[in-house]
C-alpha cells in the first residue's frame, strides 16, 4: 500500500501528467481538495473508489481516512493542486505518514505560476530584465512568514515574483512594492487558471488594485509583478543561440555562418 501525492496541476484536467492520471485510475481510494481541484481530474477514479472530497477536513480526518486504507491494503491518491512542493500542506502529512510507518511518494504537477505564465503568453525571465523569480506569499491570517522573507527584501533584487494566497491583501502589497519597483511596474492578476472561468486582470501597481476591485476577485488568483512582465520591455536576445558563444553542442562559427 503506497500513498501518492499527487500534483494535479491548476485545475485543466489536461495538464495532468500521464503518470497522474494512471495513479488516479489505479487508486482504490482518491482524496482531493475540492476547493482547489476540479472534480473532473478525479473523473477517472476508478469504479466503486472511494472518492472524497477534503476541503472541509481536518488533518486529523483525512490521516484517519489513510490509515484505514492502509490497514486495508488498499493504494491512496492524495490530489493536490498545482505540484504538492509549493504550499499543498503535504508536510504535515508527510510526519504523520513517517510516524504511522505508511509508505508514500510524489509525482510532481503543473505549478500555478508556469500555467500562468503560458496563459499570458509570455517568459518570466527575460535576459537583461529579470532572470530569477520568487515564489512567495503573504501571512495574512495563515502562518507567520519566516523572519527575512518579506515583500520588500525579495522586491530589492528585482525579480519577477509570483505571490500565492495574497489577493485580499492586494492594497498591501501594492503599497508595499510600489517604491522598489515603481508604480508603472507591471503587474497580472491570473484568476482560476486552468479553470473554464479562467481570467487574467493586467495593469500596473498604480492600477491594479482598483481593477481587481471592480472585479471582485477574492480568492484563487496568482499575483505576479515584475518588469518582465512589461510588453514593451527591450531586452537582447538570449546568449542560447547567439553564434558567438558556442557551447558543447554548438562549435563556434565565424561570421554568424557555419
Amino acid at each position: 500500500m503506497t500513498v501518492h501525492f499527487i500534483g494535479a496541476g491548476p485545475g485543466d484536467p489536461e495538464l495532468l501528467t500521464l503518470k497522474a492520471q494512471r495513479l488516479i485510475a489505479a487508486c482504490p481510494v482518491c482524496l482531493y481538495a475540492g476547493s482547489l481541484v476540479p472534480e473532473a481530474v478525479v473523473a477517472g477514479a476508478p469504479e466503486g473508489a472511494l472518492v472524497r472530497d477534503t476541503a472541509t477536513m481536518t488533518l486529523e480526518e483525512t490521516h484517519a481516512l489513510i490509515v484505514e486504507a492502509h490497514a486495508q491494503g488498499k493504494d491512496v491518491a492524495r490530489v493536490h493542486s498545482g505540484d504538492p512542493s509549493l504550499y499543498g500542506a503535504t508536510a504535515e502529512q508527510i510526519r504523520l505518514l513517517k510516524r504511522d510507518g505508511i509508505p508514500f511518494d510524489i509525482t510532481p504537477g503543473v505549478p500555478a505560476y508556469a500555467a500562468a505564465a503560458a496563459a499570458l503568453g509570455q517568459e518570466l525571465t527575460v535576459p537583461r530584465v529579470a532572470q530569477s523569480i520568487v515564489l512567495t506569499r503573504v501571512a495574512m491570517q495563515s502562518t507567520a512568514m519566516p523572519e527575512g522573507e518579506t515583500l520588500e527584501n525579495f522586491a530589492a533584487t528585482g525579480a519577477t515574483l509570483a505571490i500565492h494566497l495574497g489577493v485580499r491583501a492586494l492594497r498591501d502589497i501594492v503599497r508595499r512594492l510600489s517604491p522598489l519597483y515603481g508604480e508603472d511596474c507591471p503587474v497580472a492578476v491570473c484568476i482560476r487558471v486552468g479553470w473554464p472561468d479562467q481570467a487574467i486582470l493586467r495593469g500596473t501597481l498604480a492600477d491594479i488594485h482598483a481593477k481587481v476591485r471592480e472585479a471582485k476577485v477574492t480568492r484563487t488568483a496568482l499575483i505576479l509583478v515584475g518588469r518582465a512582465l512589461g510588453e514593451s520591455a527591450e531586452f537582447p536576445d538570449s546568449a542560447l543561440y547567439d553564434p558567438a558563444k558556442p557551447h558543447v553542442l554548438r562549435p563556434r562559427v565565424k561570421g554568424g555562418v557555419a
